[in-house]
């Protein structure tokens, strides 16, 4: 007994010397050194209350559409989720005349709750290493597509083991630390997602552009839906008005007591992507081939996306949401490459493979299988065409209505007709003119046409740039012009038969063809040395782990649930501390900055109202005297964590993360303790928001906080 304690100890003072509050962890295998750190830090629950039984915390926590995270606060089935996860789906319902992301939107009763297509929650049930069974299946030994049909096949057969126990079930594999492991984790999806309320887009996307990865925060950014289910089994089905709202067997308590400066505060969550494994030519490429790209392509797409916007309320209902992802990533790598160089995280990882080089030639671990050389060669091989492919992956691919229809036809569009004669088989395009703006899209296909060919070499341009130059003088609007009224592509229910030769010369088909056969030359060029860098960085990272054995070690972010702990708190930036929450005066002194209703700081004469109150009533905080908006934690978060729950050491929810601070957007690849941090909107903030403004009686007495 006082050997195990003694290693327990041992373990803790590693990780906080090591490790501090880093880490993204998966709850099933939570190491022993990290649980007992979260317990001195202020965590106050058994550990079977995480993962185990029916009251585990990771029962109230969801997968949210595949992009985001949610969390069930009643025993009807209420999800809370950001403002910007719901966004589409509140876009969707909008009109001019009913515009729910301009002014908010409640469902007074549940027959106004508003029902959602191809929106869902994951519910994850069990996780478990199945590592030896890939092994045993000769994973290791195949090449790329074998290896993906494999695990393809393992998860039907784990599949259909899982729809023993029930046939709501579904199984996802997925690789660990870089594929040295592979776990399965099964599932139980819930499609029927219905829209209850949000707040107006003023509030729910509070700063807009202007704030967003920064700090301070007054964002209100939330959501709220609810998960119908069959009203015989309370299982998962289709949408169906006769569908009732989901018990759940465990929801998340929501609290009205607040934090202070250095409480324990936790994510649980399904963050989307991280590279801390990455090797330094990794890094290098991500930065100039990646990053750099996406900054340049979208910057032109959004001054012609906001320009629009700006002129028309139909043009900004269709591109809100469409703006919104853009910008959100364009913002994400501008940040990313600006850490890494002031961070100097690139010379950092060169004297880390120094050090694992030494160790290497020391110990002899993966002797004549590591080897750096051939890693660094391999990036370099695959350099110039991967920059040219993210140009055309960022201007060209999904930039236009066009561009879309024309992939579709050649792969991927329902075809239509006898199967057993190909030509009459037809495709058609309905109208979908609710979802883009023909001037937008042609002016944003134009401008990208032409950016792409500055940017890239000659031997990247698609076969339909010799028509533009021919034919055209390399006017790219004459030639969008010209395919936006020639195509059949864009005569909306018209058959367009595929067989057909007349079909093989239009000209929106000689676009969307000319991009594929680009595609395929890049991918070629792509892929002959990423089988030898997927390889190479799998062993770097086994070598990381296995000299660093004395720590525990968190595999990257892969959109499967994670956990996060540390402390609510701010940090210090240029001598100045950041504080750690914000308060309504600094929301209202940002709204009084601007009378302009395109501006990120307008808020409605309600909001300025509402937001000046003299008193808070239970949504006051105790410590500060005046309602928290949003706070700072030192949780460790990425995207797809957008919505997870913030809990206290009690397993309270006090906030919904939705957001890092500027300093830390290198943390997909390196976590700076000093600097990264988590943005939460604070729990009262968003119920006040539900109460004062939106008179949602029904939801809060379902809610209960406390």
């Amino acid at each position: 007994m006082m050997k195990k304690t003694f290693l327990l100890i041992a373990g803790v003072m590693a990780m906080a010397t090591a490790r501090a509050d880093e880490g993204m962890w998966t709850l099933y295998n939570l190491p022993p050194a990290v649980y007992a750190q979260m317990q001195a830090e202020g965590f106050q629950m058994p550990y079977e209350n995480l993962y185990n039984g029916d009251n585990a915390i990771k029962n109230a926590v969801v997968n949210f559409s595949g992009y985001c995270t949610g969390v069930v606060v009643s025993p009807n089935g209420l999800v809370f989720t950001n403002h910007h996860c719901g966004f589409d789906a509140i876009r969707s319902h909008s009109t001019v005349e009913h515009d729910y992301l301009l002014n908010g939107f409640y469902a007074k009763s549940y027959e106004e709750e508003l029902p959602n297509e191809n929106m869902f929650v994951s519910f994850m049930i069990d996780q478990k290493d199945i590592t030896d069974r890939v092994k045993a299946l000769g994973y290791y030994e195949l090449g790329s597509e074998a290896r993906e049909a494999l695990i393809d096949s393992l998860t039907h057969v784990l599949t259909d083991e899982s729809k023993r126990i029930d046939t709501t079930y579904h199984v996802s594999i997925d690789p660990f630390y870089e594929g040295n492991l592979f776990y399965a984790t099964t599932y139980q999806d819930f499609t029927d997602l219905r829209l209850v309320f949000t707040v107006p887009k003023s509030m729910g996307k509070y700063g807009g552009d202007t704030d967003n990865w920064m700090w301070p925060r007054q964002t209100c950014d939330f959501s709220v839906f609810r998960i119908y289910a069959d009203p015989k089994t309370n299982g998962p089905a289709a949408y169906s008005p006769d569908n009732v709202p989901y018990h759940p067997k465990y929801w998340s308590p929501v609290s009205l007591q607040g934090y202070k400066d250095g409480d324990y505060a936790m994510t649980i969550g399904y963050p989307g992507s991280t590279e801390r494994y990455l090797s330094s030519y990794g890094i290098k490429n991500m930065r100039d081939g990646e990053n750099t790209v996406r900054v340049q392509a979208r910057g032109v797409k959004q001054e012609i996306m906001r320009r629009h916007m700006e002129a028309s309320e139909a043009v900004r209902i269709k591109y809100d949401s469409k703006y919104a992802q853009s910008a959100n990533y364009w913002k994400n790598s501008m940040g990313m490459n600006k850490c890494i160089d002031s961070i100097g995280i690139i010379p950092q990882k060169e004297r880390f493979e120094q050090r694992i080089r030494a160790w290497q030639d020391s110990t002899g671990y993966l002797k004549g299988e590591l080897d750096f050389d051939k890693l660094r060669n391999a990036y370099n091989e695959q350099f110039n065409t991967s920059r040219a492919f993210y140009y055309l992956w960022e201007s060209l691919w999904s930039s236009s209505e066009l561009a879309v229809r024309a992939r579709k036809l050649i792969n991927g569009a329902e075809v239509k007709g006898p199967k057993d004669d190909p030509e009459k088989q037809y495709v058609v395009f309905e109208d979908n003119s609710k979802e883009w703006d023909e001037a937008l899209d042609k002016e944003v296909m134009a401008a990208m046409l032409k950016n792409y060919a500055e940017h890239v070499d000659n031997r990247y341009l698609p076969s339909f740039y010799k028509t533009i130059q021919t034919q055209f003088g390399n006017d790219y609007t004459a030639y969008v012009n010209y395919l936006y009224k020639k195509s059949v592509l864009m005569k909306n229910g018209k058959k367009i038969y595929v067989m057909k030769k007349k079909t093989m010369k239009d000209p929106g088909f000689e676009f969307g063809l000319g991009l594929y056969e680009m595609v395929w030359s890049m991918r070629d060029a792509i892929q002959a040395p990423e089988q030898t860098i997927e390889e190479q960085e799998r062993l770097l990272c086994a070598a990381v782990v296995r000299m660093e054995q004395d720590l525990p070690h968190y595999s990257d972010a892969n959109f499967t649930m994670r956990l996060s702990y540390g402390q609510v708190g701010g940090y210090e930036l240029g001598g100045s501390e950041s504080g750690y929450y914000t308060t309504p005066e600094s929301l209202v002194k940002k709204m009084r900055s601007t009378t302009d209703p395109n501006h990120d700081y307008f808020a409605e004469p309600i909001m300025h109202e509402l937001l000046s109150a003299t008193d808070y009533g239970p949504y006051t905080d105790a410590t500060t005297g005046t309602m928290n908006l949003c706070f700072l934690t030192n949780n460790d978060i990425t995207g797809g964590n957008s919505g997870s729950p913030m809990f206290d050491g009690q397993g309270r929810l006090i906030g919904l993360a939705f957001d890092g601070n500027w300093d830390s957007l290198s943390s997909d690849i390196f976590f700076d303790t000093k600097l990264a941090r988590c943005i939460g909107v604070d729990i009262r903030f968003v119920l006040y928001m539900m109460d004062r403004w939106g008179h949602a009686d029904r939801l809060l007495r379902e809610i209960n906080a406390k």
